[in-house]
């Protein structure tokens, strides 16, 4: 089974930057996007041989999920259950016969930390409801968590130390996550590997 997800930063300008052949060449069984930042009847995407499901924030232009699925899903639902998480269009849980299947965008915690407070109450909620789903089917989660766990997986983890993504809070969220019993899978195959990240900066 292959398994995508990017974070798009606007899938209307990603469209226009190549996103319809990378999706065709790379032939997932799942493909999952985040930041969308799109509304309802915005844009139509037409995927022969998938299903599509999207999760929109009431905020114009702002967050939002979308996944994309070869397999028809037993059942489908947005947010975790809380409204104050779930006007943001974060989450989107696909249900299948042996897994659930989410996608998640994790809220930044913004310059100079401003929500950082809310960040750690999302990052409780969050973890609540994934060991909820636990306990009926194993989960698969992926998305934009928004944290870099270890100074290996950071590029300037010295300068780094209190921005957003990187604090010792946000860390420590992550590593809850793993005691919880989830797993990096990346990191669990490639536990050493230097020099290989996600996502860069466009701002210096």
């Amino acid at each position: 089974m292959k398994l995508i997800s990017w974070n798009v930063n606007g899938i209307r300008a990603c469209v226009q930057k190549g996103f319809l052949e990378f999706f065709e060449q790379a032939d997932a069984d799942i493909f999952c996007i985040q930041e969308t930042k799109m509304q309802e009847g915005q844009l139509s995407l037409d995927f022969p041989g998938y299903h599509q499901y999207w999760n929109y924030a009431k905020k114009k232009g702002y967050s939002g999920t979308a996944v994309f699925t070869k397999q028809e899903p037993l059942s489908v639902s947005y947010g975790i259950g809380i409204e104050e998480h779930d006007q943001e269009g974060r989450v989107i849980t696909l249900e299948f016969e042996e897994f659930y299947f989410v996608t998640v965008y994790t809220p930044n915690s913004q310059n100079e930390l401003a929500r950082l407070s809310y960040r750690m109450q999302w990052e409780d909620d969050f973890l609540d409801y994934l060991k909820q789903l636990e306990t009926k089917k194993p989960v698969i989660f992926c998305g934009d968590l928004n944290v870099a766990h270890k100074e290996i997986d950071l590029k300037n983890p010295k300068t780094n130390r209190k921005n957003a993504g990187f604090t010792d809070e946000e860390r420590a969220k992550f590593t809850a996550l793993l005691e919880a019993g989830f797993i990096d899978t990346f990191r669990y195959f490639y536990p050493d590997q230097e020099g290989i990240y996600s996502w860069w900066s466009y701002r210096f």
